[in-house]
């Protein structure tokens, strides 16, 4: 048991008979009556984010999760194959257990996230950046621009729609922030 002082983003805990994981917390100290803690909190199961608070001192119960390196072998029709990096132990997921499918690629390395004291699989989650090659994207033209932040649509090897800058084109491999789906750089 752990108390609302030890609250970190990231951590994971049991809160009405679910798994939770906090996304942003803030300590809060009235003027007047105790003090409390605004939290985030994601749902590990569903992926929903809900707001809670917390009176300070409240006993909290942690959930102990492990992340786990994989790697993504192929879809067939039981589901998703990824295989530990470690022990080559093949494990299959369904499609609901994975977030941003749209960027993955074959042989892509990855956690699973697991639930420690049930060995049940919670999530997959992408490395922070993924490269992909540009498959197609209209031409910019010069003076094309009203400011110096224009994006136009863009579509990558694996079929996501990725907004970028205009001096991108065909064939070009870029550097993608997996967390908010954005363009970061241009890579050679």
């Amino acid at each position: 048991m752990a108390s609302t002082s030890d609250f970190k983003n990231g951590l994971c805990i049991e809160y009405n008979n679910d798994l939770f994981t906090i996304v942003q917390f803030q300590h809060v100290k009235p003027g007047k009556g105790p003090a409390f803690v605004r939290t985030k909190l994601k749902n590990l199961v569903t992926g929903r984010l809900i707001e809670n608070t917390f009176n300070s001192g409240v006993k909290i119960k942690i959930a102990r999760i492990e992340r786990r390196p994989y790697q993504f072998l192929y879809k067939d029709d039981m589901g998703f194959v990824f295989m530990h990096l470690e022990t080559f132990e093949q494990i299959i997921l369904q499609e609901e257990f994975i977030e941003d499918l749209d960027l993955f690629q074959d042989e892509q390395k990855l956690e699973v996230v697991f639930h420690a004291d049930t060995e049940t699989p919670l999530s997959c989650d992408l490395p922070p950046f993924v490269y992909h090659k540009i498959e197609y994207t209209e031409p910019g033209l010069r003076g094309d621009t009203s400011s110096s932040s224009s994006l136009k649509p863009a579509k990558i090897e694996t079929g996501a729609k990725i907004n970028v800058p205009l001096f991108i084109n065909n064939g070009d491999k870029i550097k993608i922030d997996t967390r908010n789906r954005s363009y970061v750089e241009r890579v050679k």
